[in-house]
């Protein structure tokens, strides 16, 4: 027997919709509200469901993470540490040397306007080391 090739699994985007979906309370609505912000910063981010039950956002390679908790909806971007962030939405992971984390409480209400900001100038970075990167040389 042939096999066409499509899955029975569902798609990364499935998975993430029924997450937030199962997350009936605040951390749904927080997690489906920017998720929303991220496809409308950048329309071609590829969504990705990562290491056993994570949404991921990428583009040109991962921009951020969508994780939820009991207390806390968290955002981690990827290269946060190279990113400028005068609204200092990034209020976790500080300490690090790539990483940066946004997390929201329930109650927390995130600047639109500043993390779409946010987010394409991950884009951007993330864009440019791509372009950035050497070529293997021939043999």
């Amino acid at each position: 027997m042939i096999k066409s090739g499509a899955s029975d699994e569902p798609s990364p985007s499935e998975r993430i919709s029924k997450r937030i979906a199962e997350l009936a309370d605040w951390r749904g609505k927080t997690l489906a509200r920017m998720r929303t912000l991220i496809k409308k910063a950048d329309p071609h981010v590829v969504e990705e469901w990562k290491w056993r039950g994570v949404p991921v956002w990428s583009h040109d390679g991962i921009i951020c993470t969508g994780e939820s908790y009991k207390n806390v909806v968290k955002l981690t971007f990827a290269k946060g540490a190279s990113l400028t962030d005068p609204a200092r939405l990034f209020n976790s992971s500080l300490d690090g040397n790539t990483r940066r984390a946004i997390d929201i409480h329930e109650g927390e209400d995130v600047d639109a306007a500043a993390f779409t900001a946010l987010f394409r100038q991950a884009v951007t970075l993330n864009s440019a080391r791509k372009s950035k990167a050497p070529k293997k040389a021939k043999p």
